[in-house]
């Protein structure tokens, strides 16, 4: 098959190559010379219209990257009527704190002194209070829109999927097919929310209590978890050895099992509390670190891949690339918390906080103390 495709081509290219050979030189007729250049400007119409000075490894990412949005896309079409992701984080969150009251509880308040059970019982449910308030905020909290209609708002970019000017910081979500403020991530599919200007405190937030909340306890279930793995081992081998009685001898009734329906219960469901916090402090503790770095630069996710490349533009040129919305790394975490104070970190980032974001995530200007303390930096 392969030879025959060879023997059919190669005739044929070589009858383009003198073609082209013969409307070069022009010693050939009219007709195949209006051929030659009509093929040659179909060829330059072609690389025009594939031509992208934008182009690279992320647009290269992004293209490979349209499937699994589509499929995002149509899933939250469904997920209106039946959330789904949303649903089994809340899911498997109830079950945590269900196995913690029903089983865990039980057996430290036959083991642990008083002190540190009201240092459990007050830690625990601080944290889950947090994560609950954050969660909620981060789906109910509308990312910010900029408005529509309006001619005297400060554009500053393009955006490449409307070809319309846009406001800084700000993105068209694929999924929602309209701009969004400071837009981190699209619709994340166990949020079913974007994640904008004044819901990224309540995202943030939450990634980091859950990861606090899955840390505490996968440590503090580590003795129980192996004490429960060692009793469902135990249960597996009397199982084995009664089947085996069984079948050698003649029972006039079913022997008693030696461990109850709740202590089976009760060892399985600690080892599913463990691997299950685990494996989510491990997968949601690496998000949050990622956007802990961020929040220190001053940049969202999606900016990242931007200064990226203006930074290397410029580098090229000999120039330096500044971020004009990095204020410093501890300040750039109190803009972000909303702290102007020191009593705000208690109350704004300690305890549930609804506090608006600095700014309208239109304009960007930093807080007063932000300015004079850089006025003063740029002093010294």
């Amino acid at each position: 098959m392969r030879g025959q495709r060879s023997l059919l081509l190669g005739p044929a290219r070589l009858c383009l190559r003198l073609l082209l050979l013969l409307g070069y030189r022009r010693r050939c007729p009219p007709l195949l010379r209006g051929l030659v250049q009509r093929w040659r400007y179909g060829k330059v119409c072609l690389r025009s219209l594939l031509y992208n000075s934008f182009g690279g490894s992320d647009t290269a990412v992004d293209a490979a990257f349209e499937p699994v949005y589509w499929l995002v896309d149509n899933g939250h079409v469904s997920d209106r009527l039946n959330p789904g992701f949303g649903v089994l984080v809340i899911v498997l969150t109830g079950s945590i704190v269900a196995i913690a009251y029903l089983c865990v509880l039980p057996l430290i308040l036959r083991t642990y002194s008083v002190p540190r059970l009201c240092w459990h019982f007050f830690y625990s449910h601080w944290n889950l209070i947090l994560i609950v308030f954050h969660y909620y905020q981060a789906i109910t909290t509308p990312p910010g829109y900029p408005p529509q209609g309006r001619n005297d708002i400060a554009t500053v970019s393009i955006c490449k999927k409307c070809i319309y000017p846009k406001p800084a910081r700000t993105h068209h979500c694929s999924i929602c097919n309209r701009w969004v403020l400071a837009l981190l991530s699209g619709n994340p599919t166990w949020l079913n929310n974007c994640v904008g200007h004044y819901n990224h405190r309540y995202f943030f937030s939450f990634c980091f209590f859950m990861t606090l909340g899955c840390v505490y306890c996968s440590y503090g279930s580590w003795d129980l978890f192996r004490e429960a793995y060692a009793a469902i081992e135990k249960m597996k081998q009397l199982d084995k050895n009664k089947l085996q009685a069984v079948a050698n001898q003649t029972y006039h009734q079913t022997p008693p099992p030696i461990f109850s329906f709740r202590e089976r219960m009760t060892h399985k469901s600690l080892v599913y509390l463990w691997f299950l916090c685990s494996s989510v402090a491990l997968a949601l503790g690496a998000l949050t670190v990622w956007h802990a770095v961020l929040i220190s630069r001053g940049e969202t996710s999606i900016e990242r891949h931007i200064n990226k490349k203006e930074r290397r533009r410029l580098q090229a040129k000999g120039r330096v690339f500044r971020n004009p919305y990095n204020y410093g790394c501890l300040d750039n975490w109190k803009v972000f918390l909303g702290v102007d104070t020191g009593r705000h970190w208690l109350t704004r980032v300690l305890l549930p906080s609804s506090h608006l974001p600095h700014g309208n995530g239109m304009s960007w200007e930093p807080p007063p103390w932000v300015t004079a303390h850089s006025a003063s930096v740029m002093a010294v």
